[in-house]
């Protein structure tokens, strides 16, 4: 496509020169300044797409005065003794007009075809009332004014004509540059929605594996630990070595069980009490948790809450241990070297659905691009310690209140967790 548009422009750059060369060869031919006035149009015309886009912003109004400028200074010196008004190369009048139809709507156009019309009238000022003593003095003849009158006209005419095939192709570029920005955003919100639904289907599939898997465990240890028990009862005036294995037994097999119960709690369709509920209580509640399990962290927290914010319908005791979650993990990403945590609520407006948006941003090391979409797998942890249901428990409950979880990262940079909690 580039080397399309490359190849185009040549073809373009080819034609001007081929025109003005043609010009160049017209009479007068030793007319050293003509040649120099039409070798600056042809260089301008050329290089005019890099001054609009140096200057976006009065590259526009500087291409057109340009342009009215070299068309005078050409008619100078390219016509009769008269001083070029009556000279065939007025018709160079019509490049700033066709310009100023392109670059502007139709009250610019207008404005600038003026201005050209009265830059073309004013060669006739040293003519007509004889300033430079080296040229003929001018007579307007009522067959002159016409003339001149008409070749003004259609200036206007030419500008009014083209202006509106212009404007209405400008108004479809810019109509389908909304609807490709619109398509973009149509698209990144159906890959999020994608994502989610994949994650909701793996949910699903490992709380069934979960649940069964747990009840198959559960009955072997249970088996394990009363033999333990009886084992230590027997052996308490034994050798002391084997009491304390048995202990051993019996404490891993405790610890199993909580395992397995946790499993089974993930693996449960969760009972939602929902009532109306406020968010910013519940995040102060998880931070006030974070802060009394790590209270030396040199984690500093900043609350950013909108004001007015309306209630959602919620299990606020489920909502609360989404974000105990969430900022706990933010803190022990941050527990070593200290940072700040952000935390914020404001109401949006999410795929035509009302609700709270809840931002948790740390400036921890950041989520590997890699493990963006693993972390809210079930069993899925980076950490020395814990089993990996933590987000995926955060994961399961907004998806029971019908919301979303979604998170931005950079390496080195933090994360940011976004939390959408609708608000009906």
């Amino acid at each position: 496509m580039a080397e399309q548009q490359r190849q185009s422009i040549a073809w373009k750059d080819l034609l001007w020169l081929v025109f003005l060369g043609g010009l160049a060869f017209m009479d007068p031919i030793n007319e050293v300044h003509k040649q120099e006035t039409l070798l600056a149009i042809g260089l301008f015309q050329i290089f005019e797409p890099r001054l609009l886009a140096m200057i976006p912003s009065r590259g526009r109004y500087y291409s057109v005065l340009i342009k009215i400028l070299l068309a005078t200074f050409l008619m100078m010196h390219s016509g009769d003794p008269a001083g070029g008004i009556n000279s065939s190369y007025y018709l160079i009048y019509f490049l700033p007009v066709m310009t100023a139809a392109l670059l502007f709507e139709g009250t610019g156009t207008l404005i600038w075809t003026a201005v050209t019309s009265a830059a073309y009238c004013s060669l006739l000022i040293p003519a007509y009332f004889g300033l430079n003593p080296t040229l003929e003095e001018y007579v307007l003849t009522p067959e002159a004014a016409k003339e001149l009158a008409l070749r003004n006209i259609f200036f206007f005419l030419a500008a009014v004509l083209v202006n509106p095939f212009v404007s209405e192709s400008r108004r479809q570029a810019r109509r389908y540059r909304l609807l490709a920005e619109e398509l973009a955003e149509t698209n990144r919100r159906l890959e999020e929605a994608q994502e989610e639904a994949r994650r909701s289907e793996r949910l699903a599939a490992m709380g069934q594996l979960t649940a069964g898997l747990a009840h198959e465990i559960r009955n072997p240890l249970a088996v394990i630990k009363g033999s333990a028990e009886t084992l230590t009862r027997r052996l308490q005036s034994a050798d002391p070595l084997t009491t304390e294995l048995a202990g051993y037994i019996s404490s891993e097999v405790n610890r199993l069980n909580t395992i397995v119960t946790r499993f089974l709690n993930f693996a449960r369709p969760l009972k939602l009490e929902k009532r109306p509920t406020q968010i910013p209580p519940l995040l102060d509640r998880a931070l006030k948790v974070a802060l009394e399990r790590w209270p030396e962290a040199k984690v500093e927290v900043t609350r950013q809450y909108s004001k007015d914010l309306p209630e959602v319908i919620v299990d606020p005791d489920l909502c609360e241990q989404a974000f105990v979650n969430l900022v706990l993990n933010a803190y022990e990403a941050m527990i070593e070297t200290g940072g700040k945590l952000t935390v914020s609520v404001v109401a949006v407006n999410s795929d035509g659905r009302r609700g709270l948006e809840a931002g948790i941003e740390d400036t921890g090391p950041g989520i590997p691009p890699e493990l963006r979409e693993q972390i809210f797998n079930p069993f899925f942890t980076t950490k020395k310690e814990g089993v990996g249901l933590g987000l995926s428990l955060v994961s399961k409950i907004l998806d029971d209140h019908r919301g979303w979880i979604r998170v931005s990262s950079e390496p080195g940079k933090g994360a940011c967790f976004r939390v959408f909690l609708p608000a009906e």
